[in-house]
């Protein structure tokens, strides 16, 4: 996937003016496919059974992974299928979203197929790390038992300090600093006008592999995979968190610095469950089992497909959409960072 240079810098001066007649140019990365070019691929593994109220079932979990990222890659062995994404001399972030726990976040049931994948490709265990914006939330979901069983690491961005080199610099919103932040209480400052990418990300991680849950968000649309490693890589995000309009601008440019978005190998729903409202909190009684995992690597794509099964939901009971945010994927795709028109996005069934 290639990013403009620049780009976070051209989409503040002027995204709608200056972008809008060039539409995006991102030609997808699908290969060897006849007919006319597909600008995004998505494969959908579905598998009845593989959630038993409400809860993942980690055998039928696991295959559904190998499944779809042979899919995904068109190889017939696993290894070979995750090598083609990674290298056993990548260090591996695994994204999670956890804050909302083990039920409605990111479930420990995919995230633990993909290390015994990456494990079997010959990645060392301690070349493999699950990691969200902080420590708390990721052992609150039951991840730090995991990293036990497998001998791999769990660390949070914010508690892993942030890098004075690497900045989001382009976005004129104050923010009020809290505790951890990079620049917080330094020499008296409360409040800034910059977000720092955490040193887990600048360097302790060469490849990373976000894994989203298929769960609203009241501002973003969902809790995907623009939102979950935007937000959870920089500092001062609390500026972004109370607008819509903000985030549209914050999050595909955040995403879209280098030491973010070029470090994005491929992207996995979590769409065992569908949890229609609620946000970051876990309501499963506004949730849907749908037994399916998505795997792409337009995290764009993904995240378009999100909201519409999340609108389908909702409209199925009669239930008012919140906070879609289109601003946010056109952006995204102005961005080219993925394609947000789904009469572009090939999807491929698996069953």
């Amino acid at each position: 996937m290639a990013f403009l240079k620049h780009a976070p810098r051209l989409i503040f001066c002027g995204v709608g003016s200056i972008w809008a007649a060039c539409g995006a140019v991102w030609a997808g990365d699908e290969p060897g496919m006849g007919g006319p070019p597909v600008r995004a691929r998505v494969v959908q593994v579905e598998r009845l059974g593989a959630t038993v109220d409400y809860e993942a079932q980690p055998a039928m979990v696991q295959e559904m992974v190998r499944r779809g990222m042979l899919q995904w890659t068109g190889k017939t062995d696993l290894k070979a299928a995750w090598l083609s994404v990674v290298s056993p001399k990548d260090v591996v972030g695994l994204k999670v979203y956890s804050v909302p726990g083990a039920n409605s976040g990111t479930r420990p049931a995919v995230v633990e197929a993909v290390v015994q994948g990456l494990l079997q490709a010959g990645l060392p265990s301690s070349n493999i790390v699950i990691w969200d914006k902080h420590f708390f939330d990721l052992r609150k979901a039951g991840y730090t038992a995991l990293a036990d069983r497998y001998h791999i690491r769990v660390a949070g961005s914010a508690e892993a300090g942030y890098d004075q080199k690497a900045a989001y610099t382009n976005n004129p919103l104050l923010g009020t600093l809290v505790a951890g932040d990079l620049e917080f209480d330094l020499h008296g400052t409360t409040s800034g006008r910059n977000s720092y990418v955490s040193k887990l990300v600048t360097s302790n991680m060469t490849k990373i592999i976000s894994i989203a849950p298929l769960l609203n968000h009241n501002l973003a649309g969902v809790c995907g995979h623009l939102y979950s490693p935007s937000m959870g890589s920089v500092d001062n995000t609390q500026r972004f968190e109370s607008s819509a309009q903000a985030l549209a601008q914050a999050v595909p440019e955040i995403y879209a610095l280098p030491a973010l978005g070029e470090r994005v190998a491929l992207n996995i729903t979590d769409a065992l469950i569908c949890q229609y409202q609620g946000e970051q909190v876990s309501l499963l009684h506004y949730s849907t089992e749908l037994n399916q995992i998505w795997i792409s690597k337009d995290p764009v794509a993904l995240d378009t497909l999100g909201i519409q099964e999340l609108d389908r939901e909702r409209q199925a009971r009669d239930l008012e959409s919140h906070g879609d945010n289109p601003e946010l994927y056109q952006n995204a795709a102005l961005l080219e960072l993925g394609v947000g028109d789904p009469a572009k996005i090939k999807l491929e069934v698996v069953k």
